[in-house]
């Protein structure tokens, strides 16, 4: 019975379109140059921006567009740590009096959280 309700199926998708009549994009063959000397080329699209630098798929090397110049590379801003922007709004000498003052009121039970400041309530065992 399993015999024939897989007789003549195919396992797998099987397509029925054909590409008579399907005009391909127009292409290009880009070439790149690896470190060590090894070139390998690439199909484009003619529209397409061509990178300057684009991986072998066969070796894994990174190689650089022939005949090409390289891009300038960008301005890259630095990172601002958080201590970076706190010292844009205030000096160290505020900042060590903001810091006492809070710390003078958390350990007089003023700010922080309520568990540390309430008064602890023990259970009487019977």
């Amino acid at each position: 019975m399993a015999e024939r309700a897989l007789r003549g199926a195919r396992l797998g998708t099987q397509s029925f379109e054909d590409e008579r009549g399907v005009e391909m994009a127009p292409r290009q063959q880009v070439e790149y140059v690896c470190p060590d000397g090894h070139t390998f080329s690439v199909t484009m699209a003619d529209e397409a921006e061509i990178p300057f630098e684009w991986e072998d798929p066969k070796t894994g090397q990174v190689g650089e567009l022939a005949g090409g110049v390289k891009p300038e590379g960008k301005v890259e801003k630095p990172i601002r740590t958080h201590w970076d922007m706190l010292l844009e709004r205030r000096s160290v000498d505020e900042l060590e009096e903001i810091l006492t003052e809070r710390l003078t009121l958390l350990r007089g039970g003023e700010i922080g959280p309520p568990h540390l400041h309430r008064p602890s309530k023990k259970k009487k065992s019977a």
